[in-house]
């Protein structure tokens, strides 16, 4: 071949190098729960679930035990996952909230980097158009498998590179959907943190069941991957939000609401079987898939890329994760009750701001079944007394040993032994507040202006 032909030869497989080089780039398909404790997973260690799919994902790839958000609510976690900032310094910090103007998105940051963005689900998430995606539900309705096949035929025909974020309403209460025939109610192990009443097993029944109905949208979902031939070139990833909604998760900067279910299979690159302890937070989400999608990490971003733990060359991330709970503002909630966090790989330390105010929330009503159940307990039972007690009135600091105490319910606050743990933890939680301008208190009273007027979804 003379150097002519051979130019002209180069020049004719130019579109087909392209090609083959822009679809090289993963493909990204983000499942998020709502309202799911870790523990209630199978691969997180429950003898009660009964969630294989997730579960096989897990022994597919790598699953985190150690990965936190800022806050045990679903909208100010969503607004952190999709932004890389903490819910402060985005603005979105009260439940049912929005981001400042001018703030720039995952959905968006994607979008100009040529991929595909969509979301099927759940919402919570504004102003809409700060998140150009392709919205699969107009109406933000549960998972749709068949508008999910559409959208994965559409882009395998198409061979576009994409981002498609399904976030599920399972298994959010009032717990309606899925089989509860696979529980026994008398045979659950119970968290220590929760009351024994029958009223709580039943609704624990319809939780776990809701979950099971989740596990269930989650195959079906990787059987579409492997239908349409994405599977090899298509980054799955689980997470299972906040906590549910019984006492001492969800509204709560304990690990039972913040500590999230995380896993990630990726052909080629993750082990099958894999677990990391690595300390990693949702507001990494965005740099991690920028990072991965070979797009420009912005500067100012609060969350940095984990992909080095992604692909084992790192087992060690953060020395410190961060949240907070602004009550200001929820269903049924106390006029205001701010909280704030930090935790490393040893402790947890809890700072309640205003603790003469008792804690209220929608499952603290006199008309819900569960706490109504635990506040007759608690005439007879003294667990179920200090349950009750210490659910709504609180020191103004906490100190838990989260290795030993995985529950969390035994302070050591005014232990002379952990005084210089106190001190270290204290001074990284004010830092970090500084670091968001946050101002505490202050910060808590003007949570309503950073409510979001149309909001149409549940707690």
């Amino acid at each position: 071949m003379n150097n002519k032909n051979l130019l002209l030869w180069i020049a004719a497989g130019l579109p087909c190098i392209t090609s083959i080089a822009q679809n090289s780039r993963p493909n990204i398909v983000l499942v998020i729960a709502d309202d799911c404790r870790r523990g209630d997973l199978g691969c997180y260690g429950s003898a009660d679930a009964v969630t294989p799919n997730i579960d096989r994902i897990a022994s597919e790839g790598l699953k985190f035990n150690n990965f936190f958000q800022a806050t045990a609510m679903s909208s100010p976690t969503r607004h952190c996952l999709l932004t890389g900032l903490y819910p402060v310094k985005s603005g979105a910090y009260p439940n049912h909230t929005f981001i400042e103007e001018g703030i720039k998105t995952l959905p968006y940051y994607l979008k100009n980097a040529g991929y595909r963005v969509a979301i099927q689900g759940k919402r919570h998430i504004a102003p809409l158009e700060a998140f150009p995606f392709e919205f699969l539900s107009p109406g933000g309705d549960n998972v749709n498998i068949e508008k999910i096949e559409r959208f994965m035929a559409d882009v395998s025909e198409k061979k576009e590179p994409f981002f498609l974020y399904i976030a599920s309403h399972d298994p959010h209460s009032p717990w309606t959907r899925g089989d509860r025939s696979l529980f026994d109610a008398e045979k659950l192990a119970l968290p220590p943190s929760l009351v024994d009443t029958k009223e709580t097993r039943e609704k624990y029944v319809s939780y776990l069941a809701e979950i099971n109905q989740l596990d269930s949208d989650v195959g079906k979902i990787d059987e579409l991957i492997k239908k349409y031939n994405l599977d090899n070139n298509t980054i799955f990833i689980f997470t299972s939000e906040q906590g549910y909604s019984f006492p001492f998760a969800k509204w709560t900067c304990y690990d039972a609401g913040l500590q999230t279910g995380f896993i990630i299979r990726w052909q080629g690159v993750t082990s099958p079987g894999t677990e990391t302890d690595a300390m990693c937070e949702y507001v990494d989400v965005t740099p991690t898939l920028l990072d991965i999608a070979g797009a420009a990490v912005p500067e100012g971003l609060d969350g940095r890329s984990f992909q080095p733990v992604i692909r084992g060359n790192a087992d060690r991330f953060k020395e410190y994760v961060f949240a907070l709970q602004t009550t200001r503002g929820i269903i049924s909630g106390s006029p205001y009750y701010g909280i704030r966090s930090v935790r490393n790989d040893r402790f947890s330390y809890i700072v309640n701001l205003t603790p003469e105010e008792p804690f209220r929330c929608v499952s603290t009503k006199n008309n819900d079944l569960v706490w109504a159940s635990w506040k007759r307990e608690a005439d007879t039972n003294n667990h179920a007394k200090q349950q009750v007690y210490n659910y709504q009135y609180r020191p103004q600091e906490e100190l838990y040993d989260i290795i030993n105490d995985p529950y969390q319910m035994n302070n050591l606050i005014g232990d002379g032994k952990y005084t210089r743990d106190v001190e270290i933890l204290r001074k990284e939680l004010h830092k970090w507040m500084e670091s968001q301008g946050d101002l505490g208190q202050a910060t808590e009273m003007d949570a309503l202006k950073h409510k979001y007027k149309e909001k149409n979804e549940e707690e």
